[in-house]
């Protein structure tokens, strides 16, 4: 497996979360994703979680009743599924890393099972380790020459579903924990007693992420749930838009991110229409909005960049990359988001409704007409 590099003094680190469709894809999403490969040209992409509707692999197209199928034949809509995103990358000779989501193996296959379709693809960077860790790795960033190590990019799964209990969960595991404690003594000890400049990837974010949000009267709140008013507090950048959903418990990782004395980010998807990061502990968290259209989702949908430089890699800048900075803002960008984004599922009926009303009237007093006229 080749390594993960600078390029020429700059990594752009290309995060899309919560792709979270299925092997019949909402094509407007790919678009995006092409243009986003296109136009920002990243040197890594990292899938943080929910990169299908792995709970939806056996649904009727029109219909989420539950078609009868050989495991056989629901693993390879999975891979089909899988296939529209990973193709993006692979197609590009794009280095990418994935971690899972609380939708991807809701479904009849183990982590593992999954994680085979994931390393067949050539230009994938990750998923070295197996059973209970997987999902769950470490990878290493090095110079431009490829010489020396100078980052860590730690991915950490958060979600996964039970299937003897037929229950999700949301947690970082205690083996998780003690296997981050390992790593980051063993990476301190190959770099002189110092930690790397890292970046801590997952789907579901902490609850610290929550500290960033405060609650507000009716007026001010940016938050469009019943009975419960939020705002970003001051010095927050993005946009808050639904209530923080984390993690049920970390069993002591962000204690043991904050011990590593290296962590610069803790990175998280998982709830769609937040676009936001804050600074606690010296630490940036961040919330990256959905790139689905398959999903809840707003016009703030869409990818966010990562930029580091090799002369001071404990610094990063980050944005999120919007669907029409991607896409154009025009008519054409409008009715593909329009047709395709599941907020506009009612109001497209009711538009394609009334169509047919229309149509079948005109028709009518065309086919009265004539009548008339005998």
């Amino acid at each position: 497996m080749e390594k993960v590099k600078f390029n020429n003094g700059k990594l752009r680190i290309l995060q899309i979360s919560d792709a979270q469709d299925m092997h019949w894809v909402r094509k407007t999403m790919l678009w995006m994703l092409e243009n986003a490969c296109e136009d920002l040209k990243p040197d890594l992409i990292v899938f943080t979680g929910d990169n299908i509707l792995g709970n939806h692999l056996r649904d009727y197209r029109f219909s989420s009743k539950k078609k009868e199928m050989s495991k056989e034949k629901e693993f390879e809509i999975m891979r089909k599924a899988l296939a529209h995103i990973f193709d993006i990358p692979e197609r590009r000779k794009i280095p990418f890393a994935v971690i899972y989501g609380n939708h991807d193996d809701m479904n009849s296959f183990t982590g593992d099972e999954q994680a085979e379709i994931i390393r067949s693809y050539s230009m994938n960077r990750g998923f070295e380790n197996s059973g209970d860790l997987c999902g769950t790795y470490r990878l290493p960033v090095y110079s431009s020459d490829g010489e020396k190590q100078l980052l860590n990019l730690w991915m950490m799964n958060t979600a996964w579903h039970d299937k003897e209990l037929d229950k999700c969960f949301s947690d970082i595991t205690e083996k998780q924990v003690e296997w981050f404690k390992e790593e980051s003594a063993q990476q301190k000890k190959a770099n002189d007693g110092k930690p790397y400049p890292s970046l801590v990837f997952m789907h579901i974010p902490l609850k610290e992420l929550n500290e960033f949000t405060q609650e507000c009267s009716p007026e001010e709140s940016t938050v469009n749930f019943p009975g419960l008013n939020l705002k970003k507090k001051k010095g927050v950048f993005g946009h808050l838009h639904e209530p923080v959903t984390p993690v049920e418990n970390d069993n002591g990782f962000y204690e043991e991110a904050k011990k590593d004395g290296g962590v610069m980010g803790i990175v998280s998807g998982h709830d769609h229409l937040n676009d936001f990061y804050g600074i606690k502990d010296g630490i940036k968290f961040v919330a990256t909005p959905c790139a689905s259209f398959r999903c809840y989702g707003n016009p703030h949908r869409g990818v966010r960049i990562f930029d580091i430089y090799e002369s001071n890699p404990a610094d990063f800048y980050t944005r999120t990359v919007y669907y029409k900075e991607l896409c154009g803002d025009n008519i054409i960008s409008d009715f593909r988001l329009f047709w395709d984004a599941d907020e506009y599922e009612k109001k497209k009926f009711a538009v394609l409704g009334a169509v047919a009303a229309g149509s079948a009237l005109v028709g009518g007093a065309a086919v009265l007409g004539k009548l008339l006229k005998k």
